[in-house]
């Protein structure tokens, strides 16, 4: 009776042992099925958030570029930014980000700029935290499958408008002219767009989120780099300007002419006072091919007949 009982007892143990097994196996099963494998390529980097339906969300990691497999738990999320140079381009192709920036000079005339600003966003991995948390979030500038439907309305905002801003800012120092045509104006005028576009982008941003385009990672964040165009006034003025041009090049010519003239004229008065008024008109003449000159040796005997005319 012992041994019956002994025996129905181990049964009942290797049947719980065995269900705990399954339930562990079926546990285990649904906690992998939750998971969310992450693999970054060598321009990606991904912020790792953990946390879900019963715990507080909160920041666990950076997942750098050309990181391995990277299993994130159930509930957990993975934030993915672009590593590397990024542009943001205001020339108004089809590509690009914006149309051309429209500014006003000195004296009042408005004009367009067009260019490509050059930029690393900044993946230090408690900055990008930051930038996450305060700009990326709001505007969902992070991407998924490869694509964001906030990244461009962010760099709009944190790029467009302080580029807008330092651009109007620096033209208004200088006038139209001499930002079209004059070559050493121009180069004044990028050098003040240049520290202006940092003071602004900074201030916007509140921070250094966008930085060289060198910048790897670590170490000083740098300045974005601007590629400017020079400012286009508009097509009435460039034609003005043009014919204004077409003018004195033509005043130019003209004063070459008059002083031609002017030195013929103080060469005949000399040959007047040599040869007189009549032998000036002859030397004119022959001069001109009008008149034939023949040498005649002196006591010769010599008809000439005149051509007919």
């Amino acid at each position: 009776m012992s041994a019956q009982k002994a025996q129905k007892s181990g049964g009942r143990l290797l049947v719980k042992g065995f269900l705990a097994a399954v339930a562990g196996v079926v546990v285990l099963g649904f906690l992998l099925s939750g998971c969310t494998r992450v693999s970054t390529p060598p321009d990606e980097v991904v912020l790792h958030y953990a946390g879900g339906m019963f715990e507080a969300i909160k920041f666990e990691k950076c997942i750098n570029p050309s990181s391995g497999a990277t299993l994130l738990g159930p509930g957990d999320t993975g934030y993915s930014y672009p590593f590397g140079q990024r542009t943001y381009d205001f020339s108004g192709s089809e590509d690009a980000e914006s149309k051309p920036l429209s500014v006003v000079s000195k004296d009042n005339v408005e004009m367009s700029v067009s260019g490509v600003a050059t930029f690393t966003l900044n993946t230090d991995c408690k900055t990008l935290q930051r930038f996450h948390e305060k700009i990326g979030l709001k505007y969902r500038a992070f991407y998924e499958d490869g694509r964001s439907e906030g990244w461009r309305r962010m760099l709009n905002t944190y790029l467009r408008v302080p580029l807008d801003r330092a651009l109007d800012a620096a033209s208004q120092e200088f006038e139209w002219r001499g930002l079209f045509n004059d070559p050493k104006v121009k180069q004044d005028w990028e050098a003040r767009v240049g520290v202006l576009a940092r003071q602004f982008i900074q201030e916007t941003a509140g921070a250094d989120y966008f930085c060289n385009q060198n910048y790897s990672g670590t170490g000083e964040c740098g300045d974005i780099s601007l590629t400017i165009q020079k400012p286009e006034p508009p097509e009435a003025l460039v034609n003005a300007l043009a014919s204004e041009q077409a003018a004195k090049a033509e005043n130019v010519a003209q004063a070459q002419r008059n002083a031609k003239v002017r030195t013929e004229l103080e060469s005949i008065r000399d040959l007047v006072k040599v040869l007189g008024p009549q032998g000036a008109v002859l030397w004119q003449a022959i001069q001109k091919g009008q008149v034939s000159v023949v040498p005649v040796p002196q006591g010769s005997n010599l008809n000439i007949t005149p051509p007919s005319r």
